[in-house]
């Protein structure tokens, strides 16, 4: 379970940075990269 919410972290993460940087949507960009953050195992996560 750990291994997939990992996953899903990079994943939110990587896709947050490339609204930024691509698609010039600060906003959405942060906001997936908080939520990454959130789901994230390691540091903050709101499943453990």
């Amino acid at each position: 379970m750990m291994t997939i919410l990992w996953l899903i972290a990079v994943i939110l993460v990587i896709s947050g940075i490339y609204v930024i940087l691509a698609r010039r949507e600060l906003i959405w960009g942060i906001v997936l990269i908080i939520v990454g953050l959130l789901v994230g195992p390691g540091g903050v996560s709101i499943f453990t």
